[in-house]
């Protein structure tokens, strides 16, 4: 198969934009004397979590965003260890999106630290996609103090491909599916968009490493990865990558979930179902800010030895905390009972509008006032039996207090009954 053989790409020019060491650079800008030093944001060394990202010093030592906090202490103890403050970097998200905006014809944020920017037309009033760059870059250090690196693009893969040629600070460009072919077709399978670890592991058994061996192998790929995936994987591999850049909205959400990592492992599913309480009333709060209901409540629950089950139960339309709630616990009750380092509630088929059976509770709004009341009484008694003050994690839109307080429940969970409780 010849490039000529599969179909030739839509004309655009994509931007895709991805700053360096975000959370890192963040706090080394409000904290200059952190500058040339091994930091490494996420939990704590004594804490459960992972590194969420870390400098470039750090990386040296082979730490990288994921990396379990354990594994990173031991790759580099002298590192400073923090936590991220997720607010600041909302806060430097905003103006690093507000600046690259002005640019692009369409913008699509998938994080707080990167986003593509179809500039196909609005290039043209800035002197061109290479002058929009120099620009983007000039503006994010001058108004932030944070750099950036950038690539410019035919497609989304092709600019993401060259944002990373170059990282810290760089910038790269890969005009034509000939360029793209010509820098990858000899790297790893995993270089290409939507190759995880996964994929990787299948397209590796069956022979096929690189880049060149899947366009060798093209025929091969929807037997070994479906018919759908295979073929997207095949034109890829020619530089064939046809998503439009789509803007952001709360509608193309496919789920919402909240969930905790404890700092011990708890066999405790009293606590388990407060906690569920908690996040329930927190993804109530993300609901209602995106204007959204669904139709499905999940429930996550990772044991000890890492092992995950989900459950999930489908019905009527669902945005209360307490029927969130409600749900998820019925779900607990029918998962083993053995020590659990992860529990999470999430909400699937989402939808801009409501679809509940009529009935003399739902009218006049009677089913919310009595769901607000049970809510109500539970977190007056959680608050009672705990010892804690609600108030603050619940006015937090960060979260963070939110997850300090779940530990702090957990230190005061009285012991468990034998049937969990």
């Amino acid at each position: 198969m010849t490039q000529s053989a599969v179909k030739m790409p839509i004309q655009r020019t994509v931007i895709h934009v991805d700053m360096d060491a975000f959370y890192a650079a963040v706090e080394i800008r409000d904290n200059p004397a952190l500058k040339g030093r091994p930091l490494i944001i996420g939990a704590l060394p004594d804490e459960r979590g992972v590194v969420a990202t870390c400098s470039y010093e750090a990386r040296k030592f082979g730490v990288r965003s994921a990396m379990n906090i354990k594994e990173a202490y031991r790759r580099c103890p002298r590192g400073i260890f923090m936590h991220p403050n997720r607010e600041k970097y909302r806060r430097a998200s905003a103006r690093l999106h507000a600046i690259w905006s002005a640019y692009a014809d369409a913008t699509e944020y998938v994080a707080l630290d990167e986003g593509y920017l179809d500039v196909t037309r609005s290039a043209r009033r800035f002197g061109g996609a290479r002058r929009v760059a120099r620009l983007i870059k000039e503006r994010t250090r001058i108004e932030t103090g944070l750099t950036c690196s950038v690539g410019v693009g035919y497609s989304k893969t092709s600019a993401k491909l060259a944002s990373e040629e170059k990282k810290p600070d760089g910038y790269f460009e890969i005009l034509t599916p000939r360029d793209f072919i010509g820098l990858i077709v000899d790297r790893d399978i995993t270089v290409l968009y939507g190759v995880g670890a996964r994929t990787a592991e299948k397209l590796y058994h069956a022979g096929i490493y690189t880049v060149r061996d899947v366009q060798n192998n093209r025929d091969r790929l929807p037997a070994l990865l479906g018919g759908k995936t295979g073929r997207h994987l095949a034109e890829l591999s020619f530089g064939v990558d046809d998503r439009p850049v789509t803007p952001s909205d709360a509608a193309d959400a496919k789920s919402v979930s909240r969930e905790v990592t404890f700092q011990k492992d708890t066999s405790h599913f009293g606590y388990l179902r407060d906690v569920l309480l908690l996040l329930s009333l927190d993804l109530g709060g993300k609901l209602r800010a995106l204007g959204l209901n669904g139709r499905t409540v999940t429930l996550k629950a990772t044991y000890w030895n890492m092992k995950t089950v989900t459950r999930s139960r489908s019905g009527e339309s669902v945005d209360q905390p307490y029927e969130i709630y409600q749900t998820g616990c019925a779900l607990l009750a029918g998962i083993e009972k053995n020590p659990v380092r992860l529990i999470g509630v999430g909400l699937q088929n989402l939808s801009e509008s409501s679809v509940r059976q009529l009935t003399f509770a739902t009218l006049g709004g009677e089913r919310e006032r009595l769901n607000a009341e049970r809510l109500r009484a539970r977190l007056l008694d959680l608050q009672r039996r705990y010892r804690v003050d609600l108030r603050p994690a619940l006015r937090d839109r960060t979260g963070e207090l939110l997850y300090q307080l779940i530990d702090l429940m957990q230190t005061r969970a009285l012991p468990t009954t034998p049937n969990g409780a």
